[in-house]
């Protein structure tokens, strides 16, 4: 896999020491069990795979290579490069501005930019309106487009089962980004329609089966269907896609249950579904299904609490929290900053997104065994300033660097 030049500031010794060891011995990728950094009194248990993937380290290594190159222009982000405050942050102090925020509301508007201005397509991909108004300034977007490869994989396996007349079903959070991209790229060539959750995924079945009156329809999924999307029609044969960062057992299972619905619906069986429900399962992003697997074999583990390190608006962060916080006591923290003392943690709550604080987090028993992971946004500078954070609580604990060399 391609070696993208990032900043060395976002790098961590220990982390890269340990990541490189850990794949020569696994090429493959077959070995998910965690990785065990005892400290003496404080041990860290590291999922096998967590931070950056392959869609981050594309984006960042354009952005900044962009800004190095671009000194004489202004540079703008269409909006937050990824869901990580720090790398958005070091964008900020070069200079870049934020057209649109996380939601899509108007920061800067699109009648200040000129032609000769560089606008960056962040990781999320955007829109086909929001393209095709930045062409029209006449700005080059292509050049500065950093959408991850893997959305794009899933906007163009929506365009090829469209082609063979199936309709498209969107699993992901409906202000997110990417899904909003996603749906735009969709809806290009097809009927499309958003659903959050499992729960949409059952409602939406009931108005397959006829158990809900097709009128009612647009009151229930408001805001997240193509135009003229008409649901006795357009629900005869789909497929379901997905928003890259949504926990991948959660998308395989909505569309197993659709796909029993049609099934159910018109006599199918398991020879005959797809001529009414597209297989899709080659949508899912490796990085989201190696971080979320890494997750369930940490979570088979034996410890006293988990820390899970991202953004606060890191979706595929939060779902990692989701898996872990049903086996441990889970804190969503951003960076070590967030635990300023041995007492005291400041985290996150994913599901109110309101931050709180935890007292006495650390348990007074030793060895005190810390499941830890991060987002796929997340630098490895924070996981390994997060471990020293934790370690310098405990004394008589081993230094870092004594770790690292066990693993150079």
């Amino acid at each position: 896999m391609k070696q993208f030049t990032i900043p060395s500031v976002y790098r961590s010794p220990l982390i890269a020491a340990i990541k490189n060891k850990r794949k020569e011995a696994d090429r493959l990728k077959k070995d998910f069990s965690p990785t065990r950094l005892n400290f003496g009194p404080v041990e860290i248990i590291l999922a096998r795979h967590f931070g950056f993937c392959y869609g981050v380290e594309n984006a960042i290594e354009i952005a900044f290579d962009t800004i190095e190159k671009n000194k004489d222009k202004r540079i703008f982000l269409l909006s937050e490069m990824i869901h990580n405050p720090f790398v958005n942050e070091d964008l900020l102090s070069k200079g870049v501005r934020f057209l649109m925020d996380t939601k899509g509301k108007t920061l800067i508007p699109f009648s200040e930019l000129t032609r000769d201005d560089v606008v960056i397509i962040p990781a999320f991909g955007t829109t086909l309106d929001i393209e095709n108004e930045l062409r029209a300034i006449g700005i080059q977007i292509e050049q500065y487009n950093t959408t991850c490869p893997f959305v794009e994989k899933v906007w163009n396996r929506s365009e090829q089962i469209a082609k063979k007349g199936y309709s498209i079903v969107v699993h992901g959070k409906p202000s997110h980004e990417e899904t909003r991209a996603t749906f735009s790229h969709s809806d290009e060539h097809a009927p499309t329609l958003v659903i959050n959750d499992m729960a949409e995924a059952i409602v939406l079945g009931e108005f397959v089966l006829g158990k809900r009156e097709a009128h009612t329809f647009p009151d229930v999924f408001n805001g997240r269907y193509s135009e003229g999307f008409d649901c006795t029609r357009d629900l005869v044969r789909f497929g379901v896609v997905n928003q890259t960062t949504m926990l991948a057992s959660d998308t395989q299972s909505i569309a197993d249950y659709l796909r029993t619905v049609l099934m159910e619906k018109y006599g199918l069986n398991e020879s005959t579904a797809s001529s009414h429900f597209a297989d899709t399962r080659d949508t899912l992003c490796y990085a989201t299904n190696d971080n979320q697997t890494a997750v369930l074999s940490l979570m088979k583990e034996q410890a006293d609490l988990a820390i899970v390190m991202g953004g606060r608006k890191s979706s595929n962060s939060s779902h990692l929290v989701e898996l872990l916080e049903q086996q441990f006591p889970t804190y969503f923290i951003e960076s070590h900053t967030d635990i300023p003392s041995w007492q005291l943690i400041q985290g996150f709550n994913w599901r109110t997104h309101e931050p709180y604080e935890r007292v006495d987090f650390l348990p007074t028993n030793t060895p005190v065994r810390i499941a830890m992971t991060s987002g796929a946004s997340c630098p490895d500078a924070v996981v390994e300033a997060t471990i020293e954070r934790l370690v310098s609580f405990f004394p008589g604990a081993r230094t870092l660097r004594s770790i690292q060399s066990e693993w150079e």
